[in-house]
């Protein structure tokens, strides 16, 4: 757990302006958003983190409630923190609620907050967006109302907003999630505008918001962490349990899998390919045997170490994160075999344009899932089918059993016959 203390100096917000990864983020897409609902723990959160966002939202026509889950009474200003939000939101345009838990307590009032965040959240449009506290901040009600929000959202689109990051982490920490960022363009000087409004926060001998921490807020962009998919952390811990979690080598189930994979390639060879998670490596070295030079990527630099020893240097294998920077192409063939529902769905749209954007004209791409649900998992197979389906590919080939279903996907619609002549 992060500790920090908000009435020292922490890092200057001119070396995060100075850090090139703060820029160029994937940007967030509103488009399908029909409402916005910002959940945050004391007011003054949903400025500091969300408050351009709301701004534009309301300028988009796209409906947006702020829900405030304590007073934010640490100090016994209960009344002026509640004027302080109503004031803010009028310079954002938006509408607010405070729950009106106590301040510092949101640990040992979860079941309360819960039972009182549950039916408006569940009134929220399935095409809504809901945004919440980072649960990584390092501030405990952050935390807590984080992991209340993230179990109620269900199926609705969902990003966390950091605040207090900017304070204790700098751009080489290990913490910050990088991989997992997406930007909006803000109104700077509005979101001044109404984080002036929290004066109680940011003036006095001793403000909780000193000015070097606020200058991190007067950026352009806005930040914003994709929740839903699995990470490093996750897929290290399972190769530190197990160096073949799924049993790859060993089970007929995944033999028999691979060698359909394998079949159903149409072409008899390929010039360049990219697997995509290749775990062990046991699907890498099929593949090995029909293109000139593949280039194999995972997350897990455990799996990476396997998949080397695996194909004995006739693939490239490297560790990387395809949600932090796809591969450059063009590849003829592109694999994306049990591994597109750990991307989550915001994710997953963001590694198919990595995709398109890599593929060659007439490439292949190949996708294979497990359909059986999986508590862990953020999709399921069907649905990381459903959204390459959107893409416009022709289907070269369908093979769906109970267990899995495997597509093979091309820009050119020819047969495998019609490519050889015969047809």
């Amino acid at each position: 757990m992060v500790s920090f203390d908000s009435r020292q100096p922490g890092t200057p917000a001119g070396v995060w302006a100075a850090e090139p990864r703060l820029r160029g983020r994937p940007a967030l897409d509103l488009d399908g958003v029909t409402e916005i609902l910002v959940i945050a723990a004391h007011p003054d959160d949903e400025t500091l983190g969300a408050g351009g966002l709301i701004a534009e939202s309301v300028t988009r026509g796209i409906p947006v409630r702020v829900v405030v889950v304590t007073d934010g009474d640490a100090r016994g200003e209960a009344d002026r923190r509640a004027d302080e939000l109503q004031a803010a939101m009028g310079v954002l345009g938006a509408s607010a609620t405070s729950l009106g838990f106590r301040d510092g307590e949101t640990r040992e009032q979860r079941e309360l907050i819960l039972d009182a965040l549950a039916p408006i959240i569940e009134a929220s449009a399935r095409t809504a967006l809901i945004l919440a506290p980072w649960t990584g901040d390092g501030h405990r009600d952050h935390r807590v109302v984080g992991e209340i929000v993230e179990s109620l959202v269900g199926e609705r689109r969902h990003l966390q907003y950091p605040v207090w990051l900017w304070h204790w982490a700098e751009p080489g920490s290990d913490d910050v999630p990088w991989d997992r960022f997406t930007g909006i363009r803000v109104d700077a000087d509005l979101k001044a505008r109404a984080l002036a409004e929290y004066a109680s926060q940011t003036e006095g001998d001793d403000p909780v918001l000193r000015a070097d921490f606020v200058e991190n807020f007067r950026r352009d962009e806005e930040l914003f962490i994709e929740v839903g998919g699995l990470g490093r952390d996750y897929f290290d811990a399972l190769y530190a349990r197990n160096d073949d979690p799924w049993r790859l080598g060993t089970r007929w189930y995944e033999s028999r899998k691979r060698a359909i994979t394998l079949a159903s390639l149409p072409e008899e060879r390929y010039a360049t390919g990219l697997e995509i998670g290749c775990s062990v490596g046991m699907l890498t070295e099929g593949l090995a045997d029909r293109v000139d030079y593949l280039l194999a990527v995972d997350i897990s630099q455990s799996a990476v170490d396997r998949a080397r020893a695996q194909v004995n240097g006739r693939a490239r294998v490297e560790r990387a994160d395809v949600l932090d920077a796809f591969p450059e192409g063009p590849f003829d063939l592109i694999v994306l075999s049990e591994v597109g529902y750990y991307f989550g769905r915001d994710g997953l749209e963001r590694v198919l344009d990595g995709l398109e954007g890599a593929l060659a004209p007439g490439g292949t791409v190949v996708a294979c899932h497990w359909r059986h649900p999986v508590a862990d998992y953020p999709l399921t197979g069907d649905e990381v089918h459903e959204a390459l389906g959107r893409r416009g590919f022709a289907v070269l080939a369908d093979h769906r059993e109970d267990d899995f279903l495997l597509e093979v996907l091309s820009r050119d619609g020819r047969s495998v016959a019609q490519r050889g002549g015969l047809a």
